[in-house]
């Protein structure tokens, strides 16, 4: 069949759906699935919530399966470079032709209630990718909170919590409790949950919330624990299953815990009647790649991409930059979304820097870069003003002796565009 549109025209009509803007509830993707014969329902899915560490989460399980022979689909937001990136089937973006296809596919479907947002559609292309790929399971990441998420229209067979953090505040509630119980949503009755939440309030929510809904809760540091070693390793001593030791793929000791609990998913995947091999648990987490979270681009100079978009990714980053940069002369390139805590941030990240480039990606939400530079200046002199990505990342690595360091950090925007303008000139 020849596609009415092109890729490009696709991609406009997409995304021109921003001006809806945000919009939770489940109403509109009921339809929108119902209208497609409902294919969330012809595939079994795992769920996956949290502030930080889905993406990484998703990673892990998308390998270690992958490793073990299904056929997985991913769904994941937002992409870096390409669209494709957030419907992924098997590790590997979709088509150009399946986008363009699946798009068709729901963009014209009457709706009850009112116009779709870009994520519900796009939640919706992939459910129906995915049931038309035939995928044995698909790892689905939230978008914003859980319980009005449009992806919560899935009956998963886990569901899975990796960590709670104030974040957007305005749709899901200014308190740590708010917002559990809004990502707390997801669970289901009668079905498992895995999480790697570690704050009293958090657990205490999550806890309730399982135990209201008959659900098996599993937790990082009680019925699954991990131990930290050199050179990436670590040993997992797990809810059914012994010590045993990995090497993961993921840079910076916070992914142990995203690590632990992919293996803990998947010991309840085989307790499910999965077969699910050590063998596949360990290649998996060996090799999983999830791009923009402190991804090595460059060596000389080193050059680390990492979204770092709120305030435990920025302490997460600071970790990692304190303890890997061996006397390396630091510059950091940033930007921020006004959403964000950047004072915070700025605090976290600007002491183990010795030169700032300030920038500005391509969306509304961005903070001017003079309002950064105004609080930046506390902490370090030498500050410029570079708006453009692409350019301030070029200056950056140009003004950058080979035996220091750069790294593009402060939005997962600043990170897709800087990736899009290096990644053909710069590899590891």
């Amino acid at each position: 069949m020849t596609n009415s549109i092109s890729y490009e025209t696709c991609l406009k009509e997409m995304f021109s759906l921003r001006r809806f803007g945000i919009k939770l509830g489940l109403e509109t993707i009921q339809d929108i699935l119902k209208s497609i014969d409902n294919p969330h329902k012809k595939f079994k899915s795992i769920h996956i919530a949290g502030t930080n560490g889905k993406g990484s989460i998703a990673s892990f399980l998308t390998a270690i399966l992958c490793k073990a022979g299904y056929n997985v689909g991913t769904y994941t937001s937002p992409h870096l470079v390409k669209f494709n990136e957030r419907i992924q089937i098997n590790n590997k973006p979709v088509s150009n032709n399946d986008v363009i296809n699946s798009w068709i596919t729901v963009k014209n479907i009457p709706l009850k209630i009112r116009e779709a947002t870009f994520f519900e559609y796009t939640t919706a292309m992939a459910f129906f990718e995915f049931a038309k790929q035939g995928v044995d399971i698909a790892i689905i990441e939230t978008g914003m909170g859980g319980r009005l998420d449009a992806t919560n229209i899935l009956s998963p067979i886990i569901s899975v919590i990796s960590n709670i953090s104030l974040e957007h505040q305005s749709y899901l509630g200014d308190t740590i409790e708010q917002i559990a119980t809004e990502k707390a949503g997801i669970i289901k009755p009668d079905t498992t949950v895995i999480t790697g939440a570690k704050d009293q309030i958090t657990l205490t929510v999550l806890i309730n919330r399982a135990k209201k809904n008959n659900s098996p809760i599993y937790c990082l540091d009680q019925h699954f624990k991990t131990k930290n070693h050199e050179n990436n390793s670590f040993s997992y001593s797990g809810i059914y299953k012994k010590t045993s030791k990995y090497e993961k793929s993921l840079a910076g000791d916070f992914q142990i815990d995203n690590a632990a609990v992919s293996i803990a998913v998947c010991e309840v995947l085989n307790n499910q009647g999965f077969n699910i091999s050590n063998k596949s648990i360990k290649e998996g987490i060996k090799t999983a790649k999830w791009p923009g979270r402190l991804e090595i681009i460059k060596k000389e100079p080193l050059v680390i991409l990492d979204g770092a978009h709120n305030l435990d990714s920025a302490k997460n980053l600071a970790a990692f930059l304190s303890q890997n940069l061996n006397s390396k002369k630091l510059t950091l390139v940033l930007g921020i979304l006004d959403d964000k805590p950047y004072s915070e941030m700025l605090a976290l990240l600007l002491p183990f820097c010795n030169k700032l480039v300030i920038t500005k990606p391509v969306i509304e939400r961005s903070i001017e870069p003079e309002k950064l530079y105004k609080q930046a200046k506390k902490y370090i002199s030498d500050i410029k003003i570079v708006p453009k990505v692409a350019e301030a990342v070029k200056y950056a690595i140009d003004n950058t002796l080979k035996t220091n360091a750069v790294c593009i950090a402060g939005s997962l925007f600043v990170v897709g565009e800087a990736k899009e303008s290096i990644q053909t000139e710069y590899r590891p």
